[in-house]
């Protein structure tokens, strides 16, 4: 039977095909007989919908095909939509034809596992409505961030995933034999990223990114994708609003798009909406300290990274992101410039979100001292020689420049209240885990 002959479950639960016979595809999501009638639950992309299979209204072989079938076999039934408020939806199928596509086998996940079992299961477990609904909404977010960017004049530029040197930190490097030498797996698109502003200015990608970091926290993955973008001609301030600006966008589709998934996944809508309608503050990292030790009486010393912990009190007195500027300069990556008016900080921000889902961006200005960005690079024991090609971009035409990435699976985490970011990416790969 062709495409248009099926009707998805979403225009069933619209109330837009009552009293009419339809073809419905998918997949057996709940099942349970009791004497001469079958229920059933069918799921495919758009939804559930309940299906009643009475013996008499089908063929012999039809009903005990419905009675055999278990959780998760494919079917193809017909049946005339009834309104029914007790049901899911508030409607079922009456059911005058059952075909089975494949008979499942007994379905490995039942309720109340653990999620490391889940994790083993992840190619079966992916089919689950909340599995489901995150990745929908990872779809929109995707979409929304390639739409922002389109429509703001920048252009998408890939840059190698095998890159010779590191961006971020030596110790998170994934080392790969590349032929007879070795190479190592991209931290970040930005240096490559740098060259091309001189070429078209602004530009932003969607990639893979990956840091060998020894984290077992619900925060990180070994590998994520990031969405970044770097312009030319902007300063901190500049960079920073396109941040705000893309991340409330970024909201706006969703909510635009993705009601229902939220409602699954217990997500306060109305919050998403206040928050995407309000402005995002701006503070110094002198003033977040500030906040932790008069508010939150933490006692810490000026120059110590934010952690987790930090960020998450930080954060008990925001309702929306907040955009944090001027980290030390002393703890930050080589690139990131002094500040020439409290030069002991770099021009540099990270974004945080609120209810303890930490940085979900990070970005500064890129440094124009070619001496300043070597000593660095010789204090933090790399080989400046592997450098000179970056250099050369300072050398020939520099421009005031700037540039950040966006975690695609923190900002998921946060837009779908997931309580790990494991299930932020359809197949997770952690310290410990790297398969399926």
């Amino acid at each position: 039977m062709s495409e248009s002959k099926f009707t998805k479950i979403e225009e069933v639960i619209d109330g837009k095909k009552t009293g009419k016979t339809i073809h419905i595809r998918g997949w057996i999501y709940r099942t349970r007989s009791s004497g001469n009638i079958v229920f059933t639950v069918i799921r495919d992309v758009t939804g559930i919908l309940q299906a009643t299979v009475k013996k008499g209204n089908l063929s012999d072989k039809e009903f005990v095909d419905a009675e055999k079938a278990l959780i998760e076999s494919s079917i193809e039934v017909e049946g005339v939509v009834k309104e029914d408020k007790r049901a899911p939806g508030g409607y079922e199928l009456q059911v005058a034809g059952f075909h089975v596509v494949n008979f499942a086998e007994p379905f490995p996940i039942v309720k109340d596992q653990s999620p490391e079992f889940l994790l083993d299961q992840r190619h079966l477990w992916i089919r689950s409505q909340q599995l489901s609904s995150v990745l929908k909404i990872r779809s929109t977010v995707v979409g929304a961030i390639h739409k922002f960017f389109r429509n703001h004049g920048f252009y998408e530029f890939d840059a190698p995933v095998l890159q010779p040197s590191q961006c971020e930190g030596g110790s998170t490097l994934f080392e790969v034999k590349y032929y007879e030498n070795k190479t190592y797996l991209s931290q970040s698109w930005q240096l490559y990223a740098e060259a091309a502003v001189f070429s078209l200015e602004k530009i932003y990608n969607m990639g893979p990114t990956f840091r060998a970091e020894k984290s077992k926290t619900s925060r990180h993955l070994s590998e994520f994708w990031m969405a970044e973008m770097e312009a030319a001609w902007m300063d901190l301030n500049d960079v920073s609003q396109i941040a705000k600006d893309e991340v409330k966008f970024i909201l706006d589709e969703v909510l635009k798009n993705n009601q229902r998934e939220l409602s699954i996944l217990g997500q306060d809508v109305k919050k998403l909406q206040r928050i995407a309608e309000s402005e995002f503050q701006t503070i110094t990292y002198t003033e977040a300290i500030k906040i932790l030790n008069e508010k939150e009486n933490m006692g810490l010393d000026w120059g110590k990274d934010l952690r987790t912990i930090e960020e998450d009190k930080l954060m008990n007195h925001f309702t929306t992101p907040v955009v944090v500027t001027n980290y030390p300069v002393d703890i930050m990556a080589f690139y990131k410039p002094r500040d020439p008016k409290d030069p002991k900080t770099a021009l540099c921000f990270d974004m945080i979100a609120p209810e303890g889902y930490g940085e979900i961006v990070g970005g500064s200005q890129r440094s124009l001292d070619i001496e300043d960005m070597k000593k660095r690079l010789e204090d933090a024991g790399e080989k400046v020689e592997n450098y000179e090609w970056y250099f050369d971009l300072r050398r020939y035409g520099s421009v005031p420049h700037s540039g950040y990435g966006l975690g695609v699976e923190r900002l998921v985490a946060w837009i779908c209240k997931l309580e790990n970011i494991k299930d932020a990416i359809p197949f997770p790969r952690t310290i410990l885990r790297f398969k399926p």
